[in-house]
C-alpha cells in the first residue's frame, strides 16, 4: 500500500502572533510518497528537489521521518513506513518547508492506517517533526497546513479562524537562506512589559478583526512590535520591501515565519498585483533576486493525492 500527499507553504506568525498564528498559501509545496512496509521502523528512500542533498536521511533527524516515528510509537503500529520526499518549498525560506514535509508525511501515512485519524489528530505527530528542525513544538506552520486558511495553533489544539472574503496575501522570497534556529537566537534578550502589553493589544485587535470581518481592526492589529524589530536586520532590504507593500495599500506587512521571506495582506487582488512587483524591486535594490506569489489568505490545506493498495 502506498499514498502520496501534498502540503502547501505557509506564513508563520502572521507578524503579530508569534508561534501561534499562521496561514497557508497557494504557492510552493512539498510532496511525500509513503509506502506501508511489513518491517517495523521508518526508512527514507529518496529526497529530491533543490537542496535535497543537504537534508538528513536518518529518520530521527528528518522532519518527515520524525513525524512518522512519532505516529508509529503513539499508535503502536506493527508495520513501518518508507518514504520519498519531493521538496518544492525553498530551504530556510520562512515558508514552513520543514513543517510541510512533516505534514505531507503524516497525511499520506494516515491514509494507510487500518482506521485513519481525523485531520486534527495528526497535529502532535507533525509537531514532532517540526521540532527536529526548529528545536520547538510550535504549530504556526503545521496548523494551517493541516486545516487550511488562518489557524490559531496552541500546544494541544488547533482553532480555525474566520477570514473576510477577498483578503489576499503577497509573499516574496529573496534568494537568501535564514535558519529558524539562527532567527530565534536574536530573541533571547528579555522584553519590557510595556512592549508585551502593546503587542497583546495588537493581537487582540487582529483576532477581533478577523472574527468580525472588520478590515480596519485587522489593519490596526497587523503590526509586530516584538519579533520583527530584532529579526529585520537579518534580511537585507527588509524595510524597503515592507515600505513598498504599505505604499501600495497593504493592511500590514512583516517577515513570514523566521524570514527572510516577507508577506503582506491586501483587501483586493488588484492592490496585491502592483505590490508584488514593487516588493520584488525593493529586494533587487538591496542586491537580492526574488520570487513571489499571490494567494488567498484562506489558503489550501494539505491534500491526499493518491492512495493505492
Amino acid at each position: 500500500m502506498r499514498a502520496a500527499a501534498r502540503a502547501p507553504a505557509s506564513v508563520g506568525n502572521i507578524g503579530v502572533g508569534f508561534d501561534l498564528l499562521g496561514h497557508s498559501i497557494a504557492g510552493p509545496a512539498d510532496r511525500v510518497l509513503v509506502e506501508r512496509c511489513a518491517q517495523p521502523g521508518v526508512e527514507i528512500r529518496a529526497i529530491r528537489g533543490p537542496g535535497a542533498e543537504r537534508l538528513p536521511r536518518e529518520p530521527e533527524r528528518n522532519t518527515a521521518g520524525a513525524a512518522l516515528l512519532a505516529l508509529r510509537a503513539a499508535l503502536d503500529l506493527p508495520f513501518g513506513f518508507a518514504l520519498e520526499i519531493d521538496k518544492g518549498i525553498p530551504l530556510a525560506s520562512g515558508l514552513g518547508g520543514s513543517a510541510a514535509s512533516a505534514v505531507a508525511a503524516v497525511v499520506a501515512a494516515n491514509a494507510l492506517l487500518p482506521e485513519p485519524l481525523p485531520r486534527e489528530a495528526l497535529y502532535p505527530f507533525a509537531l514532532a517533526g517540526e521540532e527536529v528542525a526548529s528545536g520547538g513544538r510550535h504549530g504556526d506552520n503545521v496548523g494551517p497546513m493541516l486545516l487550511g486558511g488562518v489557524v490559531l495553533a496552541g500546544r494541544e489544539r488547533l482553532v480555525p479562524l474566520k477570514v473576510p472574503a477577498g483578503l489576499c496575501c503577497v509573499v516574496v522570497h529573496p534568494r537568501l537562506e535564514l535558519s529558524t534556529r539562527e532567527a530565534r537566537a536574536v530573541l533571547k534578550a528579555p522584553y519590557a512589559i510595556a512592549d508585551f502589553v502593546a503587542q497583546s493589544e495588537r493581537l487582540a485587535l487582529f483576532l477581533i478583526g478577523l472574527e468580525r470581518g472588520d478590515v480596519a481592526l485587522i489593519r490596526a492589529g497587523l503590526a509586530d512590535l516584538l519579533v520583527e524589530p530584532r529579526r529585520a536586520p537579518l534580511v537585507p532590504g527588509f524595510e524597503r520591501v515592507k515600505g513598498a507593500a504599505l505604499d501600495h495599500g497593504a493592511l500590514g506587512a512583516s517577515l513570514s515565519g523566521a524570514g527572510p521571506s516577507v508577506f503582506a495582506w491586501f483587501e483586493h487582488a488588484a492592490l496585491a498585483e502592483a505590490a508584488l512587483a514593487a516588493m520584488r524591486e525593493a529586494f533587487a535594490e538591496a542586491g537580492l533576486d526574488s520570487e513571489g506569489w499571490i494567494s488567498p489568505v484562506a489558503g489550501p490545506a494539505a491534500e491526499l493525492l493518491s492512495c493505492a493498495a
